[in-house]
């Protein structure tokens, strides 16, 4: 369980997006709608899966991807787990619309379905990953319990990931001046946010494989961070977008 399984077209990497879309998601960040934010940095980690999934002129399906956004119901944006080559066919993906609460317990228990369907199927396959964009603390049941069980799901890879990007002015660890040169968040880091510390607990631990990626794209994550970022800047909901995307690759 070492995070080491390349992802190809026999065996491709499963990518699940989950994205809030309450109400706050219309309130302003760097001059933009959080929400306007959100979709262009989703389209730009679509483009990037679409370049490590091509050679020559052939796209492979390397990636499979499902896109839930979430309020007080969930939506699926794909109708279902998609291919990387047939969302590109399909052209532009749907745009994310602001609706009301945050209930994002609802919006994991969907993840856990489809992986509870998928996993039979991957043992050749690596570790799928759950990357959570939210902006606001939770309504209704708490996330964490079922977070808990989707990260001890497995397979011969290793255990399902779950990322977290906290779309925010302050999360709680002071102000991150430069996204190439930060550090991270590691499970001892003290951060004044409650529902920072809450997403740090529902956070895996970065794989190494996928920080050698990051650390080639000339970011500064250190070894034992947790796959948690704080949204304070454009730049760094970016880095949380490509990290998501940063399987091994044959």
């Amino acid at each position: 369980m070492n995070y080491q399984t390349q992802a190809s077209g026999n065996t491709p990497a499963l990518i699940i997006y989950l994205l809030d879309i309450s109400g706050s998601m219309t309130l302003e960040f760097e001059g933009q709608r959080r929400m306007d934010v959100i979709n262009e940095a989703l389209q730009t980690v679509i483009r990037q899966i679409v370049y490590r999934s091509t050679k020559g002129a052939k796209l492979s399906p390397r990636y499979r991807i499902s896109i839930l956004a979430y309020s007080d119901e969930v939506y699926d944006l794909l109708d279902g787990v998609r291919s990387i080559d047939r969302i590109a066919n399909r052209g532009n993906l749907p745009q994310l619309y602001p609706k009301r609460f945050t209930d994002t317990a609802k919006a994991f228990k969907q993840a856990e379905k489809i992986l509870h369907s998928e996993l039979s199927n991957m043992n050749d396959c690596p570790a799928p990953l759950i990357c959570h964009m939210t902006d606001g603390i939770y309504t209704g049941e708490d996330p964490e319990p079922i977070v808990k069980r989707i990260m001890d799901l497995s397979v011969p890879d290793g255990n399902v990931l779950v990322e977290n990007i906290f779309v925010t002015e302050d999360a709680g660890i002071g102000r991150v001046k430069d996204a190439r040169s930060w550090k991270g968040i590691m499970p001892n880091t003290f951060v004044t946010n409650s529902y920072s510390d809450k997403l740090k607990r529902m956070s895996s631990v970065i794989p190494e494989s996928y920080r050698e990626m990051m650390i080639e794209s000339d970011y500064s994550i250190r070894e034992g961070s947790l796959m948690m970022l704080p949204g304070t800047s454009r730049d760094l909901i970016s880095l949380g977008f490509q990290m998501s995307a940063a399987t091994p690759m044959k």
